[in-house]
């Protein structure tokens, strides 16, 4: 799953003819501090509502074909969600992991 901007839109005067009615938007694809990475990307609006200026979760591959009505599309990235908040962990504890694991064998 990666975190995106919406920064436009893309017009296809031609398509595939599942992906008829698929919106398609260029996102700026950012990292796990919500700053832009540089890359933009193609994705199809599965959510049917994003918009410039919206915060957006992906998902890609064969996730993001079956995102869609229809499915196995030949799309490579689909939005899937519409962020409204995110909170992060900040300070030494975002560092940590979230599980510990113990071998049954050493006990706690």
């Amino acid at each position: 799953m990666k975190f995106g901007r919406v920064v436009g839109t893309v017009v296809a005067t031609r398509k595939y003819d599942d992906l008829e009615g698929v919106k398609f938007l260029v996102v700026h694809v950012l990292d796990e501090n919500q700053q832009p990475t540089g890359n933009f990307e193609i994705a199809a609006d599965a959510t049917e509502q994003a918009g410039p200026g919206e915060l957006v979760f992906m998902v890609a591959s064969r996730e993001g074909s079956q995102a869609l009505p229809k499915w196995f599309v030949p799309i490579d990235l689909a939005i899937t969600g519409i962020v409204d908040e995110v909170e992060m962990e900040t300070g030494p504890r975002r560092n940590e992991p979230t599980a510990h694991w113990y071998n049954s064998d050493e006990g706690e």
